[in-house]
């Protein structure tokens, strides 16, 4: 071969594999337009406060998870405030968010912006709390909330001695005095919590092993809006005021969240329990937040219901990946969480009870804390 003419083959073989690559770079493009695929796209995930550590736990789980699969994310915390939840759902809209993950402050504030989701064709996946009176939500990831209750209400019978830890009948037979608390009126959660609650307490009300002493037993009366602290302790010493006097003392009191349960600790312990050899109460919880973590220990909050962030975030994020990838994620419950105006199919995750003699092995054992952080 002339060594003049070999620049001219290098210059043919160099458009050729241009034109090859180039033609399989549009196959790559054309096939993912075509399987709806969104890699690397922007997803918008709101929490309702950094006030509970749980959350900010949820957030950057989600958020960290996303990353690791390549996916952009605008993580935002409300801190309570529905207009600031609204208008950060809004903004992720118009910064071209493809999925939408919500963990609403009221599930039902949020309609109108839910229609923006859908009219620009992003799905939304409700986060632990179900979004409701909307058909504009896709899927729901959450803990099976009903047994929640359950556990609750079980654990505050173990603690009374009521019932036995493997389930069979105790050796105290009352009656016992106890206060029920249920969370937010606004929580589509608070509803299946305190229902849970009382499929246990109920029978046992009425035979009369549990007495209600404040009478406060509606749902309504018992809420405690945002899950605040501070309502449920004003709450607690209202009820010890007008109703413990003259001797009578609080056996158990059914708190649906930890932080309530500290403010209610906080209200029994400046009416004399905790001291004097006056024993706490059998208070229960969720979240296993660290503060009721050391409380436990301490032998002052009885129990709580660990629900592994961790695991739900997981859920959440494979089913948010399939979702943008034009895929069905799953579901393993298609009949119980009816919003109002569709059933969300949903994935519920086993909510455990954590108390002083199995911290450690669920808590620990886990990964979840350190032992460290525990003392």
């Amino acid at each position: 071969m002339s060594l003049r003419r070999l620049p001219g083959l290098l210059a043919t073989l160099a458009l050729a594999i241009t034109a090859t690559a180039c033609g399989s770079s549009q196959k790559t493009i054309d096939a993912e337009a075509q399987s709806g695929s969104k890699a690397g796209a922007l997803v918008g995930v709101t929490m309702p406060t950094k006030s509970s550590e749980r959350w900010i736990h949820d957030g950057e789980n989600v958020k960290k998870q996303l990353e690791q699969l390549g996916y952009k994310v605008d993580l935002q915390y409300a801190e309570n405030d529905i207009p600031t939840q609204a208008n950060q759902i809004e903004n992720q809209i118009t910064k071209g968010a493809k999925l939408l993950i919500i963990a609403s402050i009221d599930g039902t504030a949020i309609t109108s912006q839910l229609q923006q989701a859908a009219d620009n064709k992003i799905p939304v996946i409700a986060y632990d709390r179900l979004i409701r009176n909307s058909p504009n939500v896709d899927y729901y990831a959450t803990f099976d909330n009903f047994k929640v209750g359950v556990q609750q209400a079980t654990s505050l019978l173990v603690g009374l001695g009521v019932k036995k830890a493997d389930g069979s009948e105790g050796d105290k037979k009352g009656p016992f005095n106890v206060e029920l608390f249920a969370g937010s009126p606004d929580d589509n959660n608070a509803t299946f919590f305190f229902n849970g609650a009382m499929s246990v307490l109920q029978p046992y009300i009425d035979k009369g092993v549990l007495k209600v002493a404040s009478g406060q037993t509606d749902f309504k009366t018992v809420a405690i809006l945002r899950w605040d602290p501070a309502t449920a302790q004003k709450r607690m010493e209202d009820i010890l005021t007008k109703t413990y006097t003259g001797g009578k003392k609080v056996d158990g009191v059914l708190s649906p969240y930890d932080g309530l349960s500290i403010g209610i600790l906080s209200a029994l312990k400046s009416n004399g329990y905790g001291t004097g050899g006056q024993p706490y109460p059998v208070v229960t919880g969720q979240d296993a937040e660290l503060a009721s973590i050391k409380s436990i220990v301490a032998g002052e909050q009885y129990s709580t219901i660990f629900k592994d962030t961790r695991e739900l975030a997981k859920v959440t994020v494979k089913m948010a990946d399939a979702v943008l990838k034009g895929g069905k994620p799953e579901v393993n419950n298609t009949k119980d969480y009816d919003n109002g105006v569709k059933v969300v199919p949903s994935y519920l995750l086993e909510p455990v009870i954590v108390d002083k003699s199995n911290y450690e092995q669920v808590l620990v054992g886990s990964g979840y804390y350190t032992a460290d952080q525990l003392t």
